[in-house]
C-alpha cells in the first residue's frame, strides 16, 4: 500500500456543523484559519455502482503540517459519510491522498480488496473514496494534484503562518 499512498495529505472529521465546529477546533486545538464553503458543488457522483448525491459543506485548515476537514453532510440519501456515522454521530471519516493516477490508484486498492465507495468532480478535480473502513476504520479520498488544488492547500496552508487566531472561519 506505501506505493499506492504515500504521506496524507489531509485528515478529515464528520461533524454536525462545519461552522461551528471550525470554530471549536480554532479554539481548542489552534488549528485554523478555516475556509468554509457551504454546499459544494459536486458532479458525476457514483455511488456504490449507481448515480449518487453527494451534499455537503466543508471547512479546511491547518492543523500542524496536515489540513484538517470538518466535513457537514446536508444528504438525505446514502452517501459515504452516512455509510459511517447515523444522524447524530460523528468522528474521523476519511484521510485524503495526492496520487499519480487516479485510475491506476483505484484499481490498485481494488485489487487489495478496498471498494470504491464513491467517485465524483468538484470543479476540475476528480476524487474517489476508497471503503477501508474493515481495516483501517476509515476511509481513504485519492485525488490527483491540479492546479486549482495545489492553489488551494498552498492557500490554507499559507494563511496558518503566524495566524493568531483573529477570524477563524472564512467563507468561500
Amino acid at each position: 500500500m506505501t506505493q499506492i499512498l504515500k504521506k496524507p495529505v489531509q485528515i478529515a472529521y464528520a461533524v454536525e456543523n462545519a461552522e461551528a465546529a471550525a470554530k471549536r477546533w480554532a479554539r481548542d486545538f489552534g488549528a485554523g484559519p478555516f475556509f468554509l464553503a457551504e454546499h459544494i458543488e459536486v458532479t458525476n457522483v457514483v455511488y456504490r455502482g449507481s448515480p449518487g448525491e453527494y451534499d455537503h459543506s466543508s471547512a479546511y485548515g491547518q492543523w500542524g503540517d496536515i489540513m484538517v476537514e470538518l466535513v457537514q453532510d446536508h444528504g438525505s440519501g446514502p452517501n459515504v459519510i452516512a455509510d459511517s456515522f447515523s444522524k447524530g454521530t460523528y468522528g474521523l471519516h476519511h484521510l485524503a491522498y495526492f496520487v499519480e493516477n487516479l485510475n491506476r490508484a483505484t484499481n490498485s486498492l481494488r485489487r487489495m480488496g478496498f471498494e470504491l465507495a464513491m467517485s465524483a468532480a468538484a470543479s476540475t478535480t476528480r476524487f474517489h473514496f476508497i471503503d477501508a473502513r474493515l481495516l483501517m476504520g476509515h476511509f481513504i479520498e485519492l485525488y490527483e494534484r491540479d492546479e486549482r488544488l495545489s492553489d488551494f492547500y498552498s492557500m490554507v496552508q499559507e494563511s496558518s503562518i503566524d495566524w493568531r487566531g483573529e477570524n477563524p472561519v472564512r467563507k468561500v
